[in-house]
């Protein structure tokens, strides 16, 4: 009995020690760049183990040319590929979650010398963006006028996936420049499936495929009703690039 008490004491003494330095270490900047560098090594390592299969199209460039600066359009949990397949030497920056988790990905696309606004997409009214959301908005408009593409996350963070939120809408009447709904699948993945919007971790020694859907253009005079079938024009359009994305990767001999 007092082995076990003194083996049983050992282990709560190392798990009090745990939590002393877990808070320290997840704060610390070496240990979030060195995270996020990992994360940059392992998406590189997807890109040049995975060809991209007959049929697909570019992130930018190619025949989007004309379109560009134009504003990138992804969804959450499908998004994690877009630095490692984004065309070298194009401006690009890119709005992420003002949460914690996201600095990470923050750090990440920096390495691949996108970026990074904090920011959210916008509710259900364009009138009802939060200060941080209409800052980021301003900051992309900027970018696109400055001759920058941007992406965004067209769904709204823990809200209906796959389905666009309001603020890629605004962003698109604000600046003049069109949404290009864009996906990246490969053929080796693990879907978790327990997630609120079914994150995909691509992995790498497959196939890729990069679509870029119909292209959504906004009015300067969209009124509310305008808004809202462009946003619902944004999740069709998204949709539709992800399935032939799958499509594409799943198919492919």
């Amino acid at each position: 009995m007092k082995g076990a008490t003194g083996r049983s004491a050992g282990r709560g003494g190392t798990r009090t020690l745990w939590r002393r330095i877990r808070e320290p270490l997840a704060q610390s900047r070496f240990v979030k760049n060195f995270i996020a560098g990992l994360f940059a090594w392992f998406v590189r390592l997807i890109r040049l183990t995975s060809p991209l299969v007959k049929g697909s199209t570019q992130v930018a460039g190619g025949a989007y040319a004309h379109l560009e600066p134009g504003i990138i359009a992804l969804w959450h949990g499908q998004h994690l590929l877009t630095p490692a397949y984004y065309p070298k030497g194009r401006p690009l920056v890119a709005m992420v979650s003002r949460s914690a988790d996201a600095e990470l990905n923050a750090l990440m696309i920096e390495k691949f010398g996108i970026e990074a606004v904090r920011g959210s997409g916008g509710r259900e009214s364009s009138r009802h963006l939060d200060k941080g959301g209409a800052k980021a908005l301003i900051s992309l408009k900027k970018a696109l006028v400055a001759g920058k593409n941007v992406a965004m996350i067209a769904d709204i963070p823990h809200g209906t996936p796959r389905d666009a939120g309001m603020g890629i809408v605004l962003l698109a009447r604000l600046s003049g420049r069109p949404i290009l709904p864009s996906a990246i699948a490969t053929s080796r993945r693990k879907v978790l499936e327990k997630s609120w919007d079914k994150t995909t971790i691509n992995l790498p020694f497959g196939r890729s495929a990069v679509i870029v859907g119909t292209p959504v253009f906004v009015p300067a005079d969209a009124d509310e009703a305008e808004m809202e079938r462009k946003r619902q024009e944004v999740t069709a359009s998204l949709n539709a690039a992800t399935a032939e994305a799958y499509r594409l990767v799943d198919g492919a001999k």
